[in-house]
């Protein structure tokens, strides 16, 4: 079969549009409703929570052009107060009378550290999310499918997929493609299985080999999922897929289609993706006690009509 053939018949296998009406913009979130929310907090034991998260700085992936680290300027310090320059305080507020503040300015993408894609970033033949026009995605935002649409939605059980530590490799080399096989492999030696509403967080080790010293972690060749795992998150019912990696995807991309498998899983199936989750400290965390599973809880901020959108990721046990 070629590419194009491929390609569309996975589409058409794995096409969520319609499935949750015609005004639907959130999703394979749909899967998760009150009694997955109940499942997944009652995987909470130690009560220990596992920050998912990029620290957001200037020491972050990004190398710049397309995309930047993010800056934080003050605009207020602790040396105004001292030298007397909050004296009086601005506003109108009046006499100090030993107040002082600090306050910053934060310019950032929304999509340069731990991030969810939205339903709008990706487009495919002039269509997004649940067949809505391209041309709702304007300089003003999306006016459908945007970021906002998942806060507060992404609270569920979350299964760490380890694909290096179960082969035994400190990480995954760029251009590994995770098949279905692995996942598969993964899951059966912790005695697990996936369920219609769950994340699948994938670590490849991709991010604990670069950290420190990025190169082209952002951007360039990256092991990830194969387009084959397409299909298999669809029967499954994955509502969300999260990995360690820029893309999710494996790069160079294993057909001649640019992320094929957000074109079929994102654009057509609906799941949400979300790339550069720090998974390492949960790994360790999962590798001491043997638990693979706890409540994941990972509301991106909600930026109206933003393409994606940071996030302060949980993984709670």
């Amino acid at each position: 079969m070629d590419d194009t053939r491929l390609l569309r018949d996975y589409i058409a296998k794995c096409s969520n549009w319609g499935r949750w009406g015609d005004d639907d913009q959130v999703g394979a979130l749909n899967l998760v409703g009150p009694d997955q929310v109940r499942r997944a907090a009652g995987l909470v034991r130690k009560g220990v929570s596992i920050s998912l998260t990029l620290p957001y700085d200037q020491r972050g992936p990004q190398p710049g052009g397309f995309r930047n680290n993010p800056q934080l300027f003050a605009t207020a310090t602790g040396l105004d107060h001292v030298s007397g320059a909050q004296e009086p305080l601005p506003g109108g507020f009046g006499p100090a009378r030993g107040f002082g503040f600090h306050d910053d300015l934060l310019v950032m993408p929304t999509q340069c550290g731990t991030q969810w894609d939205a339903l709008c970033h990706i487009f495919w033949e002039g269509r997004m999310w649940n067949g809505r026009s391209a041309g709702e995605v304007t300089s003003r935002g999306a006016a459908a499918n945007g970021i906002e649409n998942y806060t507060g939605r992404i609270v569920m059980r979350g299964v760490l997929v380890d694909v290096p530590a179960h082969r035994g490799v400190d990480a995954l080399q760029p251009g590994e493609a995770i098949t279905p096989d692995d996942v598969e492999s993964v899951l059966a030696a912790h005695d697990l299985e996936v369920e219609p509403g769950d994340a699948l967080l994938v670590r490849t080790g991709f991010m604990a080999a670069r950290r420190g010293d990025w190169g082209d972690y952002a951007g360039g060749p990256a092991p990830g999922l194969s387009l084959h795992m397409a299909p298999w998150l669809r029967v499954h019912d994955v509502a969300a897929v999260a990995t360690d990696t820029w893309g999710v995807e494996v790069r160079p991309n294993e057909i001649g289609y640019f992320q094929p498998l957000h074109i079929v899983s994102l654009v057509h199936g609906g799941i949400a993706f979300g790339e550069m989750f720090d998974l390492d400290a949960l790994a360790a965390d999962c590798a001491a006690d043997g638990v693979h599973e706890f409540m994941f809880v990972a509301s991106p901020l909600p930026l109206t009509g933003g393409s994606g959108a940071p996030v302060s990721g949980l993984a709670i046990k």
